[in-house]
């Protein structure tokens, strides 16, 4: 199973610029608090570097192969 990142917007992106706004809105977060499990690829980390200084990220592991 693919681990999962959990994605939660905890500072307002109001007075960012318009790019970095629609990067939060298209992560799915709208309100303070908001969560979302999101995949753990390359396109979600990208997203999520970008508005680094207002989310935090928790990973939710997968099964460990044996």
């Amino acid at each position: 199973m693919a681990k999962k990142l959990i994605v939660t917007l905890r500072r307002s992106p109001i007075g960012e610029k318009p790019k970095t706004r629609s990067v939060v809105a298209g992560l799915g977060l709208g309100k303070l608090n908001s969560s979302r499990e999101m995949p753990d690829n390359p396109s979600t980390r990208g997203a999520i570097h970008k508005v680094r200084h207002l989310v935090e990220v928790t990973e939710e592991g997968g099964e460990a192969d044996e």
